[in-house]
């Protein structure tokens, strides 16, 4: 019986290296319970990553049903890891690694075995509103949660000469309206962000020559069309960075903040941003100069990078399940 065992697996990893199945199909053949995403894109050999964001609602509003395709979409790419733009826990943040936010937020509803590996996590506003160190500490807790500091940079491999260097940062304290309420967001005011900064070029410029892309996270958006389109603190945050990102050729800004799902690329851009905050509640969106894709949907995104582009695909998920609603190229 072992034997035949032994085979099957064998036989399964041989007919997945030459291509002959997809990785949901190859899991569905050793068990996994979960749905496939029919019309979400496989490039074979890619390295991929999913993002979301604004979802700490205790499973309410569509953070379920967002999280269950999140899943689902984790075994249909084969994804490396996820990234979570930030307000990780509504509405005032954690009060420690304890808290019981943690459970009914996070563990309890990323469930999904396929959700069982590294999520590197940005800080928003209404986690501001808690204990930030809380977050930071629990990475000690949970060997899925990455978060080593406030802002916080990692290289990984796409392959044996290619790299793609991540950057999350703490946007929370260019943020001026915030340091005009500092009970509410709690040690906001205390932030450096004269060397947060410094830092962000100096990771910018790196001189590896095996890099090939840029991607920089973070909470607040450059631009929006939806709710904070005309907001002041949108615009000085575009003032500060826009131009920062274009000097070192960021090729991706992934955000959240607003509760949607955009890209946007205005005219004479180098960085495309993509917003991502749609993983729980949602609010009407709109459009901008330099709008690409909007939507006023419940859901996530997805990036996959094989040889010199970057697939990025935009999922709906409701109570119905998964459709992609857009894909987008990025071409190196």
């Amino acid at each position: 019986m072992k034997k035949l065992l032994l085979a099957i697996i064998i036989s399964l990893n041989l007919s997945f290296a030459c291509g002959q199945v997809t990785p949901f199909e190859f899991e569905k053949q050793t068990g996994y319970k979960g749905n496939n995403i029919p019309d979400l894109t496989y490039l074979e050999d890619s390295y991929s990553f999913l993002v979301l964001g604004d979802f700490g609602r205790v499973g309410d509003y569509f953070q379920q049903d967002v999280a269950r395709e999140l899943g689902h979409a984790t075994i249909v790419l084969d994804a490396e890891f996820i990234v979570s733009v930030g307000d990780n826990f509504y509405p005032n943040g954690v009060a420690s690694t304890t808290d019981y936010h943690w459970i009914s937020s996070f563990e309890s509803v990323y469930k999904d075995p396929s959700l069982y590996r590294d999520w590197y996590v940005a800080l928003g506003n209404h986690d501001y509103r808690g204990n930030v160190q809380a977050q930071i500490d629990y990475a000690n807790v949970s060997r899925r949660w990455n978060m080593p500091a406030r802002y916080y940079s990692k290289t990984f491999e796409i392959n044996d000469n290619e790299k793609m260097l991540l950057i999350v940062m703490d946007t929370n304290p260019y943020i001026e309206s915030y340091h005009e309420n500092p009970e509410k967001y709690n040690g906001v005011a205390e932030q450096d962000t004269a060397k947060q900064t410094k830092w962000l070029v100096e990771q910018l410029k790196t001189d590896d020559p095996q890099i090939k892309w840029k991607i920089v996270v973070g909470h607040h958006p450059l631009y929006s069309g939806g709710k904070r389109k005309d907001s002041d603190d949108t615009k000085l945050f575009e003032k500060r960075f826009a131009d920062l990102f274009d000097e070192h050729q960021v090729d991706a800004y992934i955000c959240g903040h607003e509760h949607d799902l955009q890209i946007i690329k205005p005219k004479g851009r180098f960085t495309t941003q993509f917003l991502s905050g749609a993983a729980s509640e949602v609010r009407e969106t709109g459009r901008r100069e330099g709008t690409i894709f909007s939507a006023a949907e419940p859901g996530f995104m997805t990036f996959s990078i094989q040889g010199s582009k970057m697939l990025v695909q935009t999922v709906r998920a409701n109570e119905t399940g998964a459709k992609v609603l857009h894909t987008y190229e990025l071409a190196k």
